[in-house]
């Protein structure tokens, strides 16, 4: 079942924490592994999933195992953004369209199909993931598919990636978490309006950290844990990002504010996650070497 809002829908499976699920997702345009049109654009969501036990105070920590493009044909647009460079300048971009990417027998490479590139053959790795997570927003909101705020969303971060775990609050009974909007490769802000967008399968699993009160996405890897603010203007987005890190080492870390500005003043870094969308996302990442060295995981 596809839908293109976060919000209460009509539940297409229930969890309970700790399972693991294979499922599937459209293109932002509805198409799916055959190339058949079976949803509305933009972004159709699939989901949305009922996990049983949660309330909401809790997190739900879905981790991303496999994220897979299930067919060859892919497509993104052929021009940044307007709104991404100068007002002078942006007269000069070509008018939008779609080109076209093909997978390689292998799956590890894209390679451009059209003409509109003027050197050689352009190929690229291969980096799939998500662009859209997230649960049923805040107050009984139906949020479109198309933006982000602290229930998640369409972030467009390269994050959300297999070996990533997302942390999102959960606002609603059983959290009614979403998935969508996959690309194969993506720039950091999705500065083009879109990644190279394809279908794709999914397995995940969820885990549900009842009682557990968070106020923004968070995310972890083997190497950083990330905070992710969503708002606009960008810098707004930035604030919460930097916010919820600070409650974070506070939380999990025991570190005072004064210790966690001390850290995180000479060692965060961040990243543009969506800045073509009704609302930035910026992330706030933390290397977990960084933790260890200061004692706090020792």
């Amino acid at each position: 079942m596809f839908h293109n809002v976060f919000g209460k829908r009509e539940t297409v499976l229930r969890l309970s924490s700790g399972d693991t699920i294979i499922t599937s997702t459209a293109d932002a345009h509805g198409f799916d592994s055959q190339m058949r049109e079976v949803a509305q654009r933009p972004n159709p969501l699939t989901g949305p999933f009922f996990v049983d036990g949660a309330q909401p105070g809790d997190t739900l920590a879905v981790d991303l195992e496999k994220i897979t493009p299930n067919r060859r044909e892919g497509w993104s647009s052929n021009s940044i953004d307007p709104s991404i460079v100068d007002p002078s300048f942006a007269g000069a971009l070509p008018e939008k369209e779609y080109v076209q990417w093909q997978v390689d027998a292998k799956g590890r490479r894209l390679i451009l199909r059209d003409q509109g590139w003027k050197h050689a053959r352009l190929q690229l790795p291969m980096e799939p993931m998500l662009g859209c997570i997230g649960v049923a927003p805040k107050e009984g909101q139906l949020l479109s598919s198309m933006t982000s705020a602290e229930h998640g969303g369409n972030m467009d971060w390269r994050g959300c990636r297999e070996g990533t775990r997302v942390y999102l609050p959960v606002f609603e009974e059983g959290a009614l978490l979403y998935i969508g909007d996959g690309h194969a490769v993506q720039s950091d802000g999705e500065i083009g309006g879109t990644g190279v967008e394809i279908s794709m399968t999914v397995r995940l699993s969820v885990h549900l950290l009842k009682q557990k009160k968070i106020t923004w996405p968070r995310a972890e890897d083997s190497i950083c844990i990330y905070t992710i603010g969503n708002a606009r203007p960008l810098f707004q987005a930035l604030q919460h990002a930097t916010t919820e890190m600070i409650r974070w080492l506070a939380d999990e870390f025991q570190l005072d504010t004064i210790s966690a500005s001390i850290l995180m003043s000479q060692c965060v870094r961040y990243e543009l996650a969506n800045v073509f969308d009704p609302a930035y996302s910026a992330v706030c990442k933390l290397e977990k070497t960084y933790l260890s060295n200061s004692g706090v995981l020792d």
